[in-house]
């Protein structure tokens, strides 16, 4: 007796009850996995951009968009602030590096990024052809927007005004692609960088870089005089707790800068996110839960519909255990489905969301490998299974085979 043929035969025999349960498992395991990938993959790109920056300056506003805006790429600016208190800021005997940014300019909506050499040694971006920036003019670009755009070494472009590629071209002053950066999962794959003198070329007789809208707000700095020019943030390493201690409420209390720390504006995003990610997860839970009792119910009302074979086969010599094994094996069944099924359908959410974050932000989540969580993830699969299944089939102990065979 094959009583692996005889658990598959029953389940095909009941198909939409075997397809419900399978479905809501399915789902279940599906929200899950899906949820693991991308705290995962969020957690690990949060982490690596923000490394080694212990606080961001940029204008008065939300300290969050600050970071948003000068870390990730990923929000528009607060405004503008003087080049002379960022550089004020390398004097404090606190602070070890300070790495001035402008922005405002894009290119195919690919920020370009007005800033020094320490930017990219800061995220250890590595060239694959040319060199780094150096003139006026000249950009080096990092690896998804060489893929995206087709630029090479020697090709000139015009900025768009901006961080949206329908903005205004810049079309009397074009920038000189000297270089390409290897990729290396950082922010800089998806940024256009130029030094600060570029940025202000561009916008000499135009609005400051930053800004979006279009007020007749001139801020005119003459390229010989720095402490008239502006940018749009900077990012501030310590050299010892202390300044972080104390220079933060310096800068808020006696400039016109705001001192935005990444670690709390971050770990505030991920508490705000996080009611919304444990909501869909007690969701998920409550589906596999369901899914549990679609298979209880199942197995159960097919152990009364089938009473009659179960004793025909325990006449034939079929053990009562061999019965139980047969039913516990439909609901592992049930179980490994639902589970591989589920791993798929996360897969292919990840993939849609990843189309979506890069079509949006130019980042990109690529990781699709199986997780150490969900190996515990199929195991609370199968006992899932065994449990729906093994409480209605305790029923084969109690089934009276003369009895039953002389009703039919």
């Amino acid at each position: 007796m094959n009583l692996l043929k005889i658990s598959v035969a029953n389940l095909k025999e009941k198909k939409l009850n075997s397809f419900l349960s399978a479905l809501l498992l399915t789902l279940g395991i599906g929200m899950i996995s899906l949820l693991l990938l991308l705290d995962r993959q969020l957690d690990e790109q949060f982490k690596k951009n923000i490394k080694g920056i212990d606080m961001v300056v940029g204008a008065k506003g939300s300290p969050l968009q600050v970071i948003l805006s000068s870390i990730y790429q990923i929000d528009a600016p607060t405004g503008n602030i003087p080049l002379a208190e960022v550089n004020g800021l390398k004097r404090n005997p606190f602070v070890k590096t300070v790495i001035p940014l402008s922005m405002g300019d894009n290119y195919q909506g690919f920020r370009i990024l007005g800033t020094t050499a320490q930017y990219p040694a800061h995220f250890e971006a590595k060239m694959t052809q040319g060199k780094l920036f150096d003139a006026s003019m000249e950009v080096t670009i990092g690896s998804k927007v060489a893929e995206a755009t087709k630029l090479k070494i020697g090709d000139t472009f015009a900025s768009s005004h901006g961080l949206d590629a329908q903005g205004d071209a810049h079309g009397e002053k074009k920038y000189k692609v000297v270089g390409i950066f290897e990729a290396n999962g950082s922010v800089v794959d998806q940024l256009v960088l130029t030094s600060l003198s570029s940025v202000w070329d561009i916008h000499e007789h135009a609005e400051p870089a930053g800004h979006d809208d279009h007020e007749e707000d001139h801020h005119e700095a003459d390229p010989e005089h720095h402490e008239e020019k502006q940018v749009t943030s900077a990012l501030v390493q310590f050299r010892s707790p202390m300044g972080l201690m104390t220079i933060p409420r310096q800068i808020n209390e006696n400039t016109s800068m705001q001192a935005a720390l990444p670690s709390i504006e971050i770990n505030r995003l991920f508490s705000l996110l996080g009611v919304g990610i444990e909501t869909l997860r007690a969701l998920a839970l409550i589906i596999i839960s369901i899914a549990g009792v679609s298979v209880f119910i199942s197995l159960y009302n097919s152990l009364k519909e089938r009473k009659y074979e179960m004793a025909l086969m325990m006449s034939m010599g079929a053990t009562r255990s061999r019965l139980f094994l047969m039913l516990l094996m439909e609901g592992i069944m049930l179980a490994i489905t639902g589970f591989f099924t589920g791993i798929i359908v996360s897969r292919i959410g990840l993939l849609l969301f990843s189309k979506a974050a890069e079509r949006d932000f130019h980042y990109s989540l690529s990781e699709f490998s199986l997780l150490p969580e969900e190996i515990f993830l199929f195991l609370g699969a199968l006992v899932i299974g065994l449990l729906a299944a093994a409480l209605p089939s305790l029923g084969i102990y109690r089934l009276n085979i003369s009895r039953t065979l002389a009703e039919e």
